[in-house]
C-alpha cells in the first residue's frame, strides 16, 4: 500500500484490505493473493493512462496484472494505481459517499486482476452484477443504481 497524495481524509491500508479481501472472497480465489495498490494524483494518475492506455486524462482506477514468466509461481496478481482526486470527484458528481466509492472501485481493480473485465455487454453484466454483490456484503449500495 502506497500513498503519493497526502493520506488526510483518504481510507487507511486496513480499509483497502478489507476491501480487496471481500474482492477475492467475491470472485472465489481460493489461492492466496499478493498485489499492490498506489493512491495517486491527478499528475501521476494521467501519465499512467496515457503511457499504458494511450488515453491522455486521469482515470479512477488502473489495473496492472502480473505477467509473471513460466514457471513463475508466486501469488502476486498484480498492481493497482487509484487516483485520489477523480476518486472524490466522482463521488460528490454521483451523490455517494467518498468511501463507498473507494471500496468500490478497489473491488473493480481486484476483479480486473483476476481476468475479470467489461468491454463487451455480457462481460459488463457479469462484472457489475458481482461488484453490487461483493459491496452489498460490505453493506454498500448497488454503484450502477
Amino acid at each position: 500500500m502506497g500513498y503519493a497524495v497526502p493520506r488526510a481524509g483518504l481510507p487507511s491500508a486496513v480499509s483497502f484490505r478489507r476491501w480487496v479481501e471481500a474482492a477475492l472472497h467475491g470472485a472465489r480465489r481460493r489461492k492466496p493473493a499478493e498485489l499492490a495498490i498506489r493512491i495517486v494524483d491527478a499528475d501521476e494518475g494521467r501519465a499512467l493512462n496515457r503511457d499504458y492506455r494511450g488515453k491522455d486524462y486521469a482515470t479512477n482506477v488502473l489495473s496492472f496484472p502480473a505477467e509473471l514468466p513460466p514457471g513463475v509461481a508466486l501469488p502476486l496478481i498484480g498492481d493497482l494505481a487509484i487516483c485520489a482526486p477523480v476518486v472524490l470527484r466522482e463521488a460528490a458528481e454521483q451523490g455517494k459517499a467518498a468511501r463507498d466509492h473507494w471500496a468500490h472501485l478497489t473491488v473493480h481493480g481486484v476483479l480486473h486482476l483476476l481476468g475479470y473485465d467489461h468491454i463487451e455487454d455480457g462481460e459488463a453484466e457479469a462484472m457489475e452484477a458481482l461488484e453490487t454483490r461483493i459491496l452489498a456484503r460490505l453493506g454498500i449500495a448497488d454503484p450502477y443504481a
